[in-house]
């Protein structure tokens, strides 16, 4: 699913997301969303989250 709508995403979902630091290189992280922080319904280049492991990043795939 994608990472751009924020009804796709609840906490304890499995995604990968890019942080900040690897948005030129494209690097993605996987993980389990611990909260949402984008509050808008969606957005064009994913809604930014933080992992349960404390990584901040944008949502790229809900798996």
């Amino acid at each position: 699913m994608e990472g751009t709508k924020r009804s796709n995403i609840t906490p304890g979902a499995t995604v990968t997301i890019v942080e900040k630091q690897n948005q030129s290189t494209g690097k993605l992280t996987q993980g389990v969303v611990a909260k949402l922080l984008t509050k808008s319904p969606n957005h064009p280049h994913g809604i930014k989250v933080r992992l349960e492991s404390g990584e901040v990043g944008r949502v790229k795939e809900v798996l």
